[in-house]
C-alpha cells in the first residue's frame, strides 16, 4: 500500500511538472516552431505536422504529433522506419531531425496527457503486436515520453544499424530489444530525480550532435539493460548492438 502511495505521489508532482514545463517550451519554442514551419512550406508542399499513430500507456493508442520532415507522395522508400539517406526526407527535414525541433509539437500531446517529457519512446501498432514480448509490454505501464535512456541511444548510435535495404527489419532485430531494455531500466528506475537528469542527458547530447560531435559512449543503463536481456533469454542476434563506443554516432530513425 506505501508503495502504491508513493507511485500516485510521483505520478500527480510529475504530471504537473508535465503540464508546466510543456506550456513554457510551447510559449519560448513558438518563434522556432514559426521558423521551421516557413522552412517546411518552401522546403516541400503538405501539411505541416506529421500524425503518426502510437500505442500508449495501458496499450491505448493516440496520434503523435510531429513536423514534416518527408516529401509527400511516392518517393520510391516504403519503409516504415526511417534509414540512412532516406529519399523521402528533405534537406530542411533532415536538419530539424538532426536538431530534434521535429519532436516539439509532442508538447501538445504531454498537455493533453497522451506522452509525458520523460518516458519509453511510444512505437508503432505494428511493431507492439509483432514484436514486443512480455519484457517489453513494462514500457506500457506509464506514459510514453519525449526523452528517455532508449531515444537517445537511437539518437546517437541508432541510424548506423539501418543501412541495408530494409530499415524496418534492421530496426526491429538490431535496434528495438537493446532500446527496449534501456526503457525498461527506466521505468524501473522511475523517480523525479532521474527524469531530470534525462531531460539534462537529452539537452546535452543534441548540442553535442549540433556541435559536431560524433562518437558517444553506452549510456549508464547498458549493463542493467543487458542483463535483463540475457534474463529474458535473448539470443545473441537481439543482444546489445555491436557498434564500437567511439565509432562516428548516427541520428535516430
Amino acid at each position: 500500500m506505501l508503495r502504491l502511495v508513493k507511485f500516485d505521489r510521483h505520478a500527480t508532482v510529475k504530471r504537473l511538472c508535465d503540464l508546466g514545463l510543456a506550456s513554457i517550451g510551447l510559449v519560448l519554442g513558438a518563434p522556432l516552431l514559426a521558423v521551421a514551419a516557413a522552412g517546411i512550406r518552401l522546403s516541400s508542399p503538405g501539411p505541416l505536422l506529421y500524425r503518426a499513430p502510437r500505442i500508449g500507456r495501458a496499450g491505448r493508442p493516440f496520434t503523435m504529433y510531429k513536423l514534416r520532415t518527408m516529401h509527400v507522395g511516392d518517393t520510391g522508400a516504403t519503409s516504415a522506419i526511417t534509414g540512412r539517406n532516406d529519399p523521402r526526407v528533405f534537406r530542411f527535414g533532415e536538419w530539424l531531425r538532426r536538431a530534434k525541433i521535429d519532436e516539439l509539437p509532442q508538447l501538445f500531446n504531454v498537455l493533453r496527457g497522451d506522452m509525458s517529457l520523460v518516458g519509453p519512446r511510444p512505437e508503432d501498432a505494428r511493431i507492439v503486436a509483432e514484436h514486443f514480448t512480455p519484457l517489453h509490454f513494462e514500457t506500457l505501464v506509464v506514459r510514453p515520453g519525449l526523452a528517455s535512456p532508449g531515444s537517445i541511444y537511437n539518437y546517437t548510435h541508432g541510424e548506423r544499424l539501418l543501412t541495408g535495404a530494409d530499415p524496418e527489419r534492421d530496426y526491429v532485430e538490431q535496434l528495438l530489444p537493446f532500446k527496449l531494455a534501456l526503457e525498461v531500466v527506466y521505468v524501473r528506475r522511475a523517480s523525479l530525480r532521474y527524469d531530470v537528469a534525462i531531460i539534462g542527458r537529452a539537452l546535452a547530447t543534441i548540442a553535442a550532435v549540433l556541435f559536431g560531435r560524433r562518437r558517444f559512449p553506452d549510456p549508464p543503463e547498458a549493463p542493467e539493460a543487458r542483463q535483463l536481456m540475457a534474463q529474458a533469454g535473448a539470443t545473441c542476434a537481439h543482444s546489445t548492438p555491436a557498434i564500437a563506443p567511439n565509432e562516428p554516432a548516427p541520428r535516430r530513425y
